[in-house]
């Protein structure tokens, strides 16, 4: 586990995950190794790949997962966040949204994302479309998502017969919607442009004024940690929040994605 970003739930869901799984998970933080400072991403992946069956990795640049993975000979790497993706986030939504709604009940829903076009709306945004979902983002101008991730949603829903559509009003994208999700307006790295981002979100912290808009039974979403200025506590710890949930769903998502990636799927229930 290469970790440049501190995390609780990553962290502790694989370290748990592995451990019922009977294996053995083993963590190196910053302070443990600095990966392509005093040895190359190269060099990093030829030596732990001959010591371990499995690398995830979380980092900043999206680079530094595909560097590690060219270069993993036959350990697969999984992505545990890079600053364009957060695949592992996006199993554990989805997986919470069918504990809710029921196996194949996604398609035809509509999720709407408030607040930052950030790695975890790449994800989820993807994986929305392809059971079905439509997919309403909203962000202030100048954090919108990546482009050509947009693009390929867009191509991936016209596939799946739903639709992706993107505005800067909150409201409007909440409306007649039956998920509404949010993550942090200040990642980590971003500390210094805090004051600059609570004020450009003015107006997307997720109340039950904005929920109201949303449909009868519409969920909320959090990937954590919560800020009070993303969604207030009535949201929050209310009956429409599954967050606790989704929290839990790292571990069993994370602990099949170790299982997948191991060839060993027959082997477990």
């Amino acid at each position: 586990m290469l970790f440049q970003k501190r995390s609780t739930r990553t962290r502790v869901s694989t370290e748990t995950g592995m451990s019922l799984l009977g294996g053995h998970a083993l963590f190196l933080g910053p302070s443990d190794i600095q990966l392509g400072v005093n040895e190359s991403l190269r060099d990093t992946a030829y030596v732990l790949s001959r010591f371990n069956s499995h690398i995830l990795a979380r980092v900043f640049a999206h680079s530094d997962v595909l560097e590690l993975a060219k270069h993993a000979t036959e350990t697969p790497v999984i992505n545990a966040l890079s600053d364009l993706h957060h695949p592992l986030q996006t199993l554990a939504d989805l997986m919470v949204l069918e504990e809710h709604f029921g196996r194949g009940g996604l398609k035809g829903k509509t999720l709407a994302w408030v607040g930052d076009g950030n790695n975890v709306l790449h994800d989820l945004m993807l994986g929305a479309v392809k059971l079905g979902m439509n997919v309403r983002v909203a962000t202030p101008v100048g954090y919108e998502p990546n482009e050509r991730i947009l693009g390929i949603t867009k191509d991936l829903a016209s596939d799946n017969a739903c639709t992706v559509y993107s505005t800067t009003d909150a409201q409007e994208a909440v409306t007649s919607s039956d998920v509404i999700v949010t993550d942090t307006w200040v990642s980590m790295g971003q500390e210094d442009e805090y004051k600059k981002r609570v004020q450009e979100f003015a107006g997307y912290q997720v109340t039950g004024k904005l929920m109201a808009h949303a449909n009868d039974g519409a969920v909320f979403l959090h990937c954590l940690p919560r800020h009070q200025e993303e969604v207030d506590d009535e949201i929050f710890y209310s009956d429409k929040s599954l967050v606790w949930g989704e929290a839990e769903n790292r571990m069993w998502t994370v602990m099949s994605v170790i299982v997948a990636q191991a060839g060993k799927t027959q082997d477990f229930e």
